[in-house]
């Protein structure tokens, strides 16, 4: 029988350590601030908008600043690593960041879209499309969270052996004269 991934979500959560559940609350609030202040939906006097934000932006941004923690919680390891030890996944959660960043954003205040459209072009274009990077944002980091969080315990896959010392591949390359 083939358990969902939400079966063997809880489970894994069970296992973490205070660490982690520490490491997650941090990035999260500093994912909030990040993401907030640029786009001012924390007012502050270092950023402003054109345009008031949308009712989901708010939402949008809680629930992005929340599954960034939790992404980032499953990068600490249940012990302390030995040195030289490091994992070079979750590309999908840095991307959904950073849509999310796009989605709750001002859509004139944005210099790369107000460049590739101009301002009725983003208020015509880009604005309509901003529900979808939102969902599109939520989507990534939820899958890869889930993806992290219930696959830890997995054996992993050996790596391929290390070439032998006879051959070419040691060998120095000479340039061509």
């Amino acid at each position: 029988m083939i358990r969902s991934k939400y079966e063997t979500l809880i489970p894994a959560l069970a296992q973490w350590p205070a660490r982690r559940w520490l490491a997650a609350a941090a990035a999260a609030a500093l994912t909030y601030l990040v993401v907030a202040v640029p786009t001012d939906l924390i007012d502050t006097p270092l950023f402003s908008r054109e345009v008031p934000p949308t009712w989901w932006s708010f939402p949008v941004l809680g629930v992005t600043a929340v599954l960034t923690g939790l992404l980032l919680a499953t990068y600490v390891s249940r012990e302390p690593a030995a040195a030289g030890e490091s994992d070079s996944k979750g590309r999908f959660g840095a991307a959904g960041t950073i849509v999310s960043f796009f989605a709750v954003g001002c859509p004139v205040c944005n210099k790369l879209v107000l460049l590739a459209l101009g301002t009725s072009g983003a208020m015509q274009y880009f604005e309509p499309i901003q529900p979808l990077l939102a969902a599109l944002s939520i989507a990534l980091l939820l899958w890869a969270f889930v993806k992290r969080a219930t696959s830890e315990d997995r054996c992993p896959v050996p790596r391929a052996q290390a070439v032998t010392a006879g051959s070419d591949a040691d060998s120095p390359k000479q340039a061509a004269p």
